[in-house]
Order: C-alpha cells, then sequence, then structure tokens
C-alpha cells in the first residue's frame, strides 16, 4: 500500500465556526525581514474541514493538507490540542 505523500501540518487558532462542517483556522509564523532584519508576525486565514463538529472558537488546533474539498478548502482538522476555556460567568 503506497502512502499519501508529504502532507503539510500546521498549527493555529479556529477564529470562526459558522459554517458547516467547516471552521477557519489562524495560522501564524515568524519571518525576519530581509532588509531590516525584524521579526514580523504573518497571518494566514485557512479554511479546514472538521467533519465532527468538534471545534470551537479559540481552539488550539492540527491540521494537514488534503486534497481540494471546495473552492477555499484544502485543509481537514486532525485533533485538537487545546480546548478554549468556557467564558466566565460573572
Amino acid at each position: 500500500m503506497k502512502g499519501r505523500g508529504y502532507r503539510r501540518k500546521l498549527t493555529g487558532t479556529v477564529i470562526s465556526n459558522k459554517m458547516d462542517k467547516t471552521v477557519v483556522v489562524s495560522v501564524e509564523r515568524l519571518v525576519k525581514h530581509p532588509l531590516y532584519r525584524k521579526h514580523i508576525h504573518l497571518r494566514k486565514k485557512l479554511a479546514a474541514h472538521d467533519a465532527q463538529e468538534q471545534c470551537t472558537v479559540g481552539d488550539v488546533v492540527q491540521i494537514i493538507s488534503t486534497r481540494p474539498l471546495s473552492k477555499t478548502k484544502r485543509w481537514a482538522v486532525t485533533k485538537v490540542v487545546k480546548h478554549s476555556s468556557p467564558p466566565s460567568t460573572q
């Protein structure tokens, strides 16, 4: 049985779960500016498939690259690394 080849894994924070079986994940990375040598935070919003609809806003999740599932969806949630804390009731 052949493998699927190289599949990228990224970790990010869920910023929206309003769609059906889809979440929007914000992935942040730190790069150094080529001229000024200052570190810059770059953020990318990725649509990911969440089949069990287990993610909520604020969760830290791991996503993996997949075949195109829709026009914008090329990622799938593999696991929830950390659940977000529920809002305090005061």
